[in-house]
């Protein structure tokens, strides 16, 4: 028998939140499920939380799943405040704003919670396993009761008594071809067994779900490939609770929770199916989604028809659905983004090279061979053609002058300038313009410093770290490694001896000589050690590595480090950057190690303070006088968090600066690299890429970040090491222009420059005040105003 199907209730909450977007519900016929658009981060937790609020006032007794991960950081934190401060004004004010009645405060002791998906094999009690993280954050602060909790515990599923995981499954891979393939060793007997054991579980798991009128209440995130839960796309839509395999997209975005990608590609996941969310006809099913990065998968699964490739796709049939999204990850979306542009009282240019470069690249035409005929299937074609003062010739010909311009401008080489690079990861830097950056250092008359404004430490493995104890335990036992500590070679403060690391590591690169290039990293993983841990002894620090390799071979991947383990990791990023800059001659003094205090690895980072996060920033600026200061640029919500903290402490620091130099003249380059890319409209300089730059590039990237090398923390736009997804980009940005340009203007250019151009490196450059306007506009996009 078919499944009744109920109209859902207006929510309030919802019409109050359209009314202030002064949009509608959903544009048809190209949107296909309800939509509701904010302006920030912050913002969308708040309504999503409110939404819950006013949902449970009404639901009391039934099933909610919510969802893992940093997504719903400000749900949890609104949520959290609003049960807390029910009855005060602040919450009474809010919740009246929204028309939810605060006389009525939800029981949250009668909800079930019911887990959407975790990890497996992972013992439940890991820190980044998610029924820790539901345990930590939904179960005990939002008043649930445990007892009614449907939770995935990997250590309850299938094992006998004294049976663990580790034992079941030796370096936690697990062969799915056991559920019809004859065991052939008493392991794979073990194995056969509790892989039937979870298989029966989650049968039962998804009869739980149903027996309580299925899930109440959902609220997921929407992964790189769209997959909601861990349902990944391609998933039947006819899907249930099952343990199942997951796709690369899906594994590299896991990577940082687990602790590399060596670790996520061979995991399993329990996940609840598609139809275990929309089971019940009146659910209430919301998908979030914040930041341009989640623009392309936002679009494809509120404009797509319902097809498998498209999980969110099985939301459409169900009137309680709906996506919550802030405008950046709504850039995309046809009709609203044309709404948007509709209103404002004049196209700026950058619009107006957006919408005729599309055309171009839609169409696969010049963009000098555009007719209005083209322009028009574009949907805000006529818009663009009533906003032009002259002819539609006219302008695409001052588009291609303009473009050619900026390609122009990027051959050229400044001189006479301080540059202060700027960087919050230590491969910012290279992987977002190194080919020009190589050209810059080539000038003699300009000065520049290399400034990382954290430790990264998130993004070196255990497995690297062991290794490189075990290469110093190889080095100290040397006798003359004995007499360099008595020395006092490792002091670490000294300059010279810090060079020196660099140049014995550089000089075995050059000589294709491993044991000198191991014995320069040994230097400097002991420098490390002794500026951490004060040892002064060949015997203490033999101590000391003793204890790390215990240490790296005890931690489970992904689990947050002491602080001493975090900086020594962060040191030996540290020394990466050394070694990179070293490449191109310059040493210790050039480069400059902040450590910002906001970045300490957890899951919900912190905000950048004054005196501990801008004013090492503004010393800096000081001391360097810089003319020029690069930037990482990324929109809202589409770098990592890091990116956005870095930025808005340089433009305080910078703020303060010229108050102080009054006649300081600074440019401000904003660059974008593997998370995230400049539309060729947004960007002004356009700098050519040849073969040759990708080599130096390419060979600088390898043999400075060995720890970056085999990609632990990949993209998942691209399976291998940031630099070929650099490159990847790069080409793309080229193929872009060639065919806005025209193949010509490469392949026939007079110039060899132009002809050998295979990639273009896009950067922004703004004065000052047009960096404060850009830092403005993306602190309100991402904070609560």
């Amino acid at each position: 028998m078919a499944k009744s199907r109920r109209k859902a209730p207006i929510s309030r909450v919802e019409a109050v939140a359209a009314r202030m977007a002064n949009e509608e519900f959903i544009y048809r016929p190209t949107e296909k499920i309800r939509t509701i658009v904010v302006e920030n981060f912050p913002a969308l937790g708040k309504l999503a939380a409110l939404r819950f609020l006013e949902w449970a006032q009404h639901n009391q007794g039934r099933t909610i799943a919510l969802p893992t991960g940093k997504t719903p950081e400000h749900f949890i934190k609104w949520v959290g405040w609003l049960l807390s401060n029910w009855e005060e004004k602040k919450a009474i004010k809010l919740l009246e704003e929204f028309e939810v009645d605060p006389g009525k405060k939800p029981d949250m002791s009668s909800f079930h919670f019911v887990q959407i998906d975790e990890f497996y094999p992972i013992n439940s009690w890991q820190h980044n396993s998610f029924y820790h993280y539901v345990n930590k954050y939904y179960i005990e602060p939002f008043g649930l009761d445990a007892d009614k909790a449907l939770l995935i515990d990997p250590n309850a599923i299938g094992l006998l008594e004294g049976e663990t995981l580790d034992a079941i499954w030796p370096g936690h891979l697990v062969d799915l071809s056991l559920r019809t393939r004859v065991a052939h060793n008493d392991l794979e007997e073990r194995q056969q067994r509790v892989l039937r054991e979870i298989d029966q579980w989650c049968t039962e798991y998804e009869s739980k779900i149903r027996a309580l009128g299925g899930i109440g209440f959902f609220l997921g995130g929407i992964g790189p490939d769209g997959h909601i839960g861990f349902n990944v796309r391609g998933s039947d839509h006819y899907s249930t609770t099952r343990l199942a395999e997951t796709n690369y997209e899906t594994q590299a975005a896991a990577a940082s929770d687990l602790g590399g990608i060596e670790i996520s590609r061979n995991r399993l996941v329990i996940t609840i199916g598609l139809q275990t969310i929309v089971y019940s006809p009146d659910t209430t099913a919301i998908i979030i989604a914040a930041g341009e990065a989640k623009a392309g998968i936002v679009r494809t699964a509120i404009e797509s028809e319902k097809a498998n490739e498209v999980p969110g796709s099985i939301l459409q049939d169900l009137p309680g659905a709906a996506f919550y999204i802030t405008h950046g990850a709504a850039k995309l979306l046809t009709e609203r983004s044309h709404l948007w542009l509709s209103r404002k009282p004049k196209l700026d240019s950058t619009a107006q090279f957006n919408i005729v470069s599309n055309c171009s690249l839609s169409l696969g035409k010049k963009v000098t061979n555009l007719t209005e005929a083209d322009i028009r299937t574009h949907r805000s074609g006529d818009l663009l053609l009533k906003s032009l003062p002259g002819s539609l010739e006219s302008f695409v010909e001052e588009i291609d002058r303009t473009y050619k311009q900026r390609i122009d401008d990027g051959m050229n080489v400044r001189t006479d300038e301080v540059f202060l690079h700027t960087a919050p990861h230590h491969d910012d830097i290279m992987l977002a313009y190194m080919p020009y950056l190589v050209r810059l250092m080539r000038e003699q008359s300009n000065v520049h410093y290399f400034n990382y404004l954290t430790s990264g430490f998130n993004a070196v493995t255990n497995r690297f770290m062991h290794e490189q104890t075990e290469n110093a335990k190889h080095y100290i036992a040397r006798p003359d490694f004995k007499q360099l500590i008595k020395d006092g070679y490792f002091e670490p403060q000294n300059v010279i001896f810090r060079n020196r690391d660099t140049l014995q590591y550089l000089d075995g690169l050059a000589a294709s000589n491993p044991f000198e290039t191991n014995e320069g990293t040994a230097r400097r993983f002991l420098r490390n050690l002794v500026e951490i841990y004060g040892e002064n002894s060949a015997e203490e620090l033999q101590t000391t590595l003793d204890m790390l390799t215990e240490y790296f071979r005890a931690q489970y991947p992904g689990k947050k480090d002491r602080s001493d383990i975090q900086r020594l990791k962060g040191m030996v990023r540290e020394w990466e950057a050394d070694v990179l800059w070293g490449y191109f001659g310059f040493g210790a003094e050039s480069v400059i190690h902040s450590r910002l205090g906001f970045y300490k690895g957890d899951i919900f980072t912190e905000e950048p303070e004054m005196n501990r996060d801008v004013l090492p920033v503004l010393e800096t600026l000081k001391r360097v006088k810089p003319t020029v200061v690069t930037v990482a640029l990324d929109p809202e919500g589409s770098g990592p968090d890091t990116h956005y903290k870095v930025l808005q402490a340089i433009s305080t620091a910078l703020k303060l600066y010229i108050e102080e130099e009054k006649d300081a003249k600074i440019e401000v380059w904003g660059y974008r690299n593997v998370w995230y890319r400049y539309h060729p409209s947004e960007a002004n300089l356009f700098v050519p890429v040849t073969f040759n730059a990708w080599a130096i590039a390419e060979d600088s990237f390898l043999n400075s970040f060995l720890s970056q090398a085999e990609a632990s923390f990949p993209s998942y736009q691209y399976d291998g090491p940031f630099s070929g997804l650099a490159k990847r980009i790069q080409v793309e940005q080229y193929r872009f222009m060639k065919t806005i340009l025209g193949r010509d203007f490469f392949y026939r250019s007079p110039d060899s420059r132009i002809r050998s151009t295979r990639g273009l490196v896009y950067l922004k450059v703004m004065n000052l005040g047009e960096f404060f306007q850009t830092s403005r506009e993306l602190r309100k996009s991402t904070e609560n105003a």
